[in-house]
């Protein structure tokens, strides 16, 4: 039944890839569906990217073993400051702006507004480099579940996934993963919160499931802290809301959604429908995953006393991404564990479709056009495109082939120098004629700077004591979750203050620019 259910879902995203293979006759409706999508399929694209395998078993299942019921803030942050606050304040005027600009990419936008071809440049480099990670990370949850619900190899998982994710976005363009999103993000829904229902009511209710947590307690949570309101360590949770959720306000795959949304009255309705997506798919991801610990155990010992299933590595170090597999494998029948895998497929797919089309797209507009002396043709551009998509996939996957790397770990490696690099110079660029192009540049150096080094330092395991005494400070300075969030504050601080100090070079076109989006109001 299992296979059946998969299969059916295979068939349609393909169908629709071919489908709308059609309607991508140039580069525009290749990579923003000719901009003329409304506020549901927009809002759901957006939601649909947001929410990923990277979520819903790499993040809720360590995330939920460390904070308990309280990583439901995680989802909740995610909602009001990572999907409510970016369409109200962001949407309407980068969808202006980026027609005024037409700018198609995050690197164009930069390029057009601070009057820079090298800004274009290097975010293009930016954005192809530390896009590979996230891809990878969502791989490394998905081949997981795969892996559980079907015994698949994890090597095989991952590159059935890649193949898949090739041949429909490479196909249908930016349409369509705007209609595979909209179909995903309803699958989403549904299975998200029969899961959850199904979850706490295998432990007798919520209420018990509550008082179960509140027994648990180890070297790391005293008792009764996993059922509180803040859990056991409310200071380094709020590090991962941060980044998490003020992240999407810098990520290139994410803000390029509104530059394809239609007209205002479809910004408004996308601010609704995202926000109410996010509450249930986020909050319900993390509100299940705070129950992890009632299903999985961390040593042998407890695993026999308790009849939880033990999560371990190979090196005998806890498996934060074997949690929420554990979980759905104890406490699901085998008819929803297959509607959960087409669930993180769906997840999963439209996260994969749009962090390879924002790749492909940022290289071909940005890097290969420019440096080509004759122009490249509408349909040479889609071609590029395509192999770079290719290209793009076999990378990540060859990454994700390392199943020892945690899944936070690769995407706060993204989001932090992403969003650390973007964010600032993105956000205050739609409001503000001050910010200076040094201003973005110091931006770009700090958010990738400050990610680079810490992954040195803490991540690739060089300075093992000093990672050591960094992780028992109060606030966690070797997580590179809260790195990532250190970034984006940073930067959001540091470019107005630089701007300040700095003069902007071409006043009179940046004019032009704000005057072109007051009239286009």
């Amino acid at each position: 039944m299992l296979y059946v259910i998969v299969a059916i879902y295979i068939l349609i995203m393909l169908g629709i890839g071919f489908w709308c293979r059609k309607h991508t006759n140039n580069v525009e409706s290749f990579v923003l569906g000719g901009r003329s999508l409304g506020g549901w399929f927009t809002a759901f694209a957006y939601g649909t990217s947001y929410f990923s395998a990277v979520v819903f078993i790499g993040y809720a299942g360590q995330f939920g073993w460390s904070y308990g019921a309280a990583a439901t803030w995680i989802g909740i942050g995610n909602a009001i400051l990572g999907s409510m606050l970016p369409w109200i304040i962001l949407g309407n005027r980068t969808r202006h702006m980026s027609k005024v600009l037409e700018a198609a990419t995050m690197p164009e936008f930069f390029e057009r507004r601070y009057d820079s071809k090298a800004l274009k440049t290097v975010s293009a480099l930016i954005v192809f480099i530390f896009l590979i990670p996230y891809t990878a990370s969502v791989y490394n949850g998905l081949s997981r579940l795969f892996n559980m619900a079907f015994d698949i190899p994890y090597e095989y998982c991952i590159i059935a996934m890649a193949v898949l994710t090739a041949v429909y976005v490479i196909a249908g363009g930016y349409m369509a993963t705007a209609i595979n999103d909209f179909i995903q993000g309803l699958i989403m829904l549904v299975g998200i919160a029969a899961v959850v229902i199904c979850v706490v009511e295998a432990k007798g209710g919520l209420t018990e499931s509550l008082l179960g947590l509140g027994k648990i307690s180890d070297a790391s949570v005293p008792e009764n802290s996993l059922n509180t309101i803040f859990g056991p360590d409310p200071i380094n949770l709020f590090g991962v809301i941060i980044l998490t959720s003020l992240g999407t306000w810098g990520l290139p795959q994410m803000v390029q959604k509104f530059y394809a949304v239609k007209d205002k009255p479809s910004i408004v309705r996308g601010t609704v429908i995202s926000t109410i997506f996010a509450l249930i798919v986020a909050g319900g991801s993390y509100f299940m995953g705070g129950f992890g610990r009632l299903f999985a155990s961390a040593t042998n010992e407890e695993a026999l006393e308790t009849g939880r299933v033990m999560i371990q590595s190979v090196n005998g170090k806890l498996s934060y991404d074997s949690i929420v597999p554990a979980m759905l494998k104890s406490a699901l029948p085998e008819l929803l564990i297959g509607v959960v895998v087409v669930l993180v497929l769906s997840a999963s797919m439209s996260t994969l479709s749009s962090l390879v089309l924002t790749s492909g797209s940022t290289i071909t507009i940005d890097l290969i056009k420019p440096n080509v002396k004759k122009g490249l043709t509408d349909k040479k551009q889609i071609l590029i495109m395509r192999i770079l998509i290719a290209v793009f996939l076999l990378v990540s996957v060859v990454i994700a082939l390392n199943p020892n790397t945690y899944i936070t770990t690769l995407m706060s490696i993204s989001w932090g120098a992403l969003a650390g690099a973007f964010l600032a110079p993105f956000m205050y660029g739609l409001f503000s004629k001050k910010i200076t192009r040094v201003a973005v540049w110091v931006s770009f150096a700090l958010g990738v700077g400050i990610t680079l080094v810490h992954m040195f330092i803490f991540s690739l395991g060089f300075f093992p004591e000093l990672t050591k005494a960094a992780a028992s400070l109060p606030l966690n300075l070797a997580s590179p979750i809260n790195a990532g969030a250190g970034a984006m504050v940073i930067t959001l601080i540091v470019t107005p203050i630089v701007s300040r100090f700095t003069k902007v070079k071409n006043t009179a076109h940046v004019d032009k620019i704000f005057d072109d989006c007051g009239t286009f109001e």
